[in-house]
């Protein structure tokens, strides 16, 4: 094998899209790893060995690759927003966290036989007022169920901000590019 192949250790359409914005072959493969819940450990700790445990897993089924993983929760007033699974538990969530603030914890590795990375990104959104009827509307057009927060920021979701901040809005979505980037440098010669 070549040990420039890169692989993705997620199953995420959103990862994958985000991953393909630096041009680079890259592969899908799903880890067979049981990620630790929420509560097991602090915040970050756990986003890290969620991360760290998804790419080492595939990085052995691929000695020769090199592995990018990433792990995400979103937490508001120190509760996890986990991903909603039907329309109405996303209706109760955007409910409980409009006009708060949610903070996002987005773990990135890249690992290979020869280099180790991580870093974790924090990004925030903080959420406009609601009504029922808007929170109605925008998960029946956007249907976040399987978001961490019911909402799709690179899609319609980006109706309900109030503002953002952080230092890399991909992050949000799931995979922080400018981290990556500066790990796989897709633009050297």
């Amino acid at each position: 094998m070549d040990a420039s192949r890169l692989i993705l250790a997620s199953t995420s359409p959103y990862r994958r899209a985000l991953l393909a914005r630096l041009a680079l072959p890259f592969t899908q493969h799903a880890p067979d790893f049981e990620e630790l819940p929420p509560g097991s450990l602090p915040v970050s700790e756990l986003v890290r060995a969620n991360t760290l445990g998804k790419a080492r897993n595939v990085l052995v089924q691929h000695p020769a690759a090199r592995v990018i993983a990433s792990d995400q929760l979103a937490i508001c007033d120190d509760r996890v927003l986990g991903k909603p699974g039907s329309s109405a538990a996303a209706e109760a969530q955007l409910r409980a966290i409009a006009g708060r603030q949610v903070s996002f914890y987005t773990g990135v590795a890249l690992l290979s036989a020869h280099e180790s990375h991580y870093a974790l990104e924090r990004y925030h959104v903080e959420m406009r007022s609601l009504t029922d009827a808007e929170i109605a509307t925008y998960v029946q057009r956007d249907q976040p169920l399987h978001c961490a927060g019911s909402f799709k920021s690179e899609g319609l979701g980006i109706a309900l901000f109030a503002r953002m901040w952080g230092d890399d809005p991909t992050a949000l979505i799931g995979l922080p590019l400018i981290r990556l980037s500066h790990w796989l440098q897709p633009l050297r010669c």
